[in-house]
């Protein structure tokens, strides 16, 4: 499932073409993704104007000019691509390939803009993706929205906020840190590199990270500061992706360069001065990927 930095870079990507730009027509190829369309969802949203693309957790968010929003989740394989002309740009790569075969283009945004027309497609073989429309005042009370935690980019993410939801819990670390009432928006890959930088057990319980009288242990302050750089790290690989493949098939692999325990089962652990192998267990249905030697 693409993660907070994949559909950051994503909403960058489509900001050029989209905000600014009047939404002539959308497309609905079927009646539904993972969920039904809203009633009339066409007709409501075409014709307004773009003022905005935003981002909350994994959502992206596209602000109209009538005060509505259009909520749109990519879901498991769900991906947009540009096209103007005989140019088509995918916005970002993803770890896994995007797929760009059109019997899976499933809604078509028709923009006329400053920059001429335009036609952004979203396409999702699976269609776990979904989309809705939310008055963008109510959204913050939205039950897609009100029990998400902070962003692992925000102010409010902090070590004591993290040692208040975790004081007393068994919890082990990894399954605390993909609730998304925790954080929002933080997802298995990057948890995985998260917790290897802090050099932290996802096995470890919770719990163990809050000293007597609630208060963070170093352990959880070093967690907190390696959440944020492994989020910022993969934003800015994002971002620099959209600069090197003006097209792209999804197939270079979103930040695989970078993942120092992610999907390296078997492979020498690259802490400096480590001798110990990344391992991969389950937990909760996921895999977690971790060295033993380095991490508890």
């Amino acid at each position: 499932m693409p993660e907070l930095p994949e559909v950051e870079t994503v909403r960058r990507g489509l900001a050029p073409s989209m905000e600014g730009a009047v939404l002539r027509e959308l497309e609905l190829r079927r009646v539904d993704l993972r969920f039904p369309f809203p009633t009339d969802f066409a007709q409501v949203v075409s014709g307004r104007g773009i003022t905005s693309l935003s981002r909350r957790a994994k959502y992206l968010l596209i602000d109209l000019d009538d005060g509505m929003t259009i909520v749109s989740h990519l879901g498991m394989s769900g991906s947009f691509r540009v096209e103007a002309g005989a140019s088509a740009e995918m916005p970002g790569d993803f770890h896994h390939p995007r797929s760009k075969d059109e019997k899976h283009d499933h809604v078509v945004f028709h923009l006329a803009g400053g920059n001429g027309d335009a036609r952004v497609i979203y396409n999702d073989p699976r269609r776990f993706g979904f989309m809705d429309i939310v008055r963008r005042s109510e959204i913050a009370n939205h039950p897609f929205f009100r029990d998400l935690g902070p962003e692992p980019t925000g102010n409010e993410l902090g070590a004591d906020y993290l040692a208040e939801r975790f004081v007393g819990k068994a919890q082990p670390l990894k399954s605390a840190l993909l609730d998304q009432k925790n954080i929002a928006g933080l997802g298995n890959i990057y948890v995985c590199e998260a917790l290897w930088r802090s050099h932290l057990s996802p096995l470890r319980a919770a719990g163990t990270l809050v000293a007597d009288g609630g208060k963070p242990t170093e352990a959880l302050q070093a967690l907190v500061v390696a959440i944020r750089e492994v989020i910022a790290d993969a934003i800015a690989a994002g971002g620099s992706s959209l600069r090197d493949h003006i097209q792209t098939d999804g197939s270079l692999g979103y930040f695989q360069h970078s993942f120092s325990v992610y999907d390296r089962e078997a492979q020498p652990c690259s802490t400096p001065g480590c001798s110990g192998t990344v391992g991969r267990i389950v937990q909760a249905g996921r895999s977690s990927f971790y060295c033993a030697a380095c991490q508890n």
